[in-house]
């Protein structure tokens, strides 16, 4: 089986409806995360912080989700690097670190261009599977971010139903 380039990334951009500090703000606090990324987090917003993402706050340590991701690069207000993870399911993956950077940008109409890449994948079929996952993954994500500007904070009780293809 032929594997994918390993230099690779995922780029999504989209338009909020919203100040740059207020989007800066969704991915850089604890209020903000459970507004529209996860249920639980832990986030030290500082380079070499810790920046945590619980989507199963209260699961076991190490399998909430993002667990032990650090940030890699933060200016506030115009940009967010992180490390990150894979799913328990992609175990070798999972054990390795990709990385996430934000862009935050202000629009004519007074709102943010966000910016994601996510980069550092590797070789193989587990690799592909994680690229694949992540892919639509951060589509659900920024759905869900979109959601939170235009309609409320997201009910961790009750998710938003997101296109997820």
């Amino acid at each position: 089986m032929a594997t994918r380039d390993p230099n690779r990334s995922i780029r999504a951009d989209v338009v909020i409806d919203a100040t740059v500090d207020e989007v800066w703000d969704a991915w850089t606090t604890g209020h903000g995360i459970r507004s529209f990324f996860a249920p639980g987090c832990n986030v030290e917003p500082r380079v070499g912080g810790l920046y945590e993402i619980f989507f199963a706050p209260d699961a076991e340590s190490g399998a909430k989700g993002a667990d032990g991701m650090r940030i890699l690069a933060f200016e506030p207000g115009k940009m967010l690097a992180f490390t990150w993870n894979a799913p328990l399911s992609m175990p070798n993956v999972r054990e390795q670190r990709t990385s996430v950077v934000l862009r935050f940008g202000r629009t004519d109409t007074g709102g943010t261009r966000l910016s994601l890449a996510h980069s550092g994948w590797g070789e193989g079929e587990e690799w592909d599977g994680a690229f694949d996952y992540f892919t639509k993954a951060w589509d659900v994500v920024l759905d869900r971010l979109t959601y939170r500007f235009s309609v409320g904070p997201v009910d961790w009780d009750d998710p938003p139903a997101v296109a997820t293809e």
